[in-house]
């Protein structure tokens, strides 16, 4: 079998998007999936002597050209959000296990994220901004994770009403992400219970330290 410039391209190609499949950490992933799609798009219009009909209506072409800038997008995102979780120390599993598979959204002072009794299905990070806790005068600020003790519950249900005090950009997991990756990682199950004990601790001192409260 004859091996020239063009099938060494394809070749190249397939196995980076193979070997992107079995990475774990998500820069990984983005980096290898984006030399793959570079090599393809190379490859596309080599293959096809530069035909723009047989080109346009190529899968392999269109599929990667439009992968591109979509893998691009998410590895400026990793790369952005590790910048912001400078305050959280390296070895924190919010930078190393989280972030990577969380979302950005962008929210307005006043804006509620969820009320008490509501669904709890989303786990937030607090990359920016500043969360009021209603009810309890408390707040929540950068490199802080909310929404957990409602995931973890037996009624899944949101425990207090939490709305934005200030313009705030947090990170967003839903609760399926979220037990995906405790499958793939147990030690994501200590790190939540401790959250979640830290949590109840801080609470019970709260009310302690109220008048009139037990």
């Amino acid at each position: 079998m004859h091996f020239d410039i063009i099938t060494i391209i394809g070749i190249l190609a397939g196995a980076f998007y193979i070997a992107s499949q079995f990475q774990k950490d998500m820069i990984s992933l983005r980096v290898l999936a984006l030399v793959s799609n570079v090599l393809y798009l190379i490859y596309s219009p080599l293959h096809t002597d530069y035909q723009i009909p047989h080109l346009i209506v190529m899968p392999t072409f269109l599929v990667n050209l439009i992968l591109l800038p979509i893998n691009a997008k998410r590895l400026l995102e990793i790369i952005r959000l590790t910048k912001q979780i400078e305050q959280a120390t390296v070895e924190s599993p919010v930078t190393e296990w989280l972030l990577p598979h969380m979302h950005l959204r962008k929210h307005t002072a006043g804006s509620v994220l969820f009320r008490k009794g509501d669904k709890a299905d989303e786990l937030m990070y607090v990359a920016s901004g500043k969360l009021k806790l209603q009810g309890i005068d408390h707040f929540i600020g950068p490199g802080e994770l909310i929404g957990e003790i409602g995931l973890f519950s037996s009624e899944k249900i949101r425990t207090l009403t939490v709305e934005c005090d200030t313009d705030c950009e947090l990170y967003h997991m839903t609760d399926e992400q979220m037990y995906r990756l405790y499958y793939q990682n147990p030690k994501l199950g200590f790190f939540f219970m401790k959250l979640i004990v830290e949590r109840l601790l801080r609470d019970v001192k709260r009310s302690a330290i109220k008048p009139g409260t037990v």
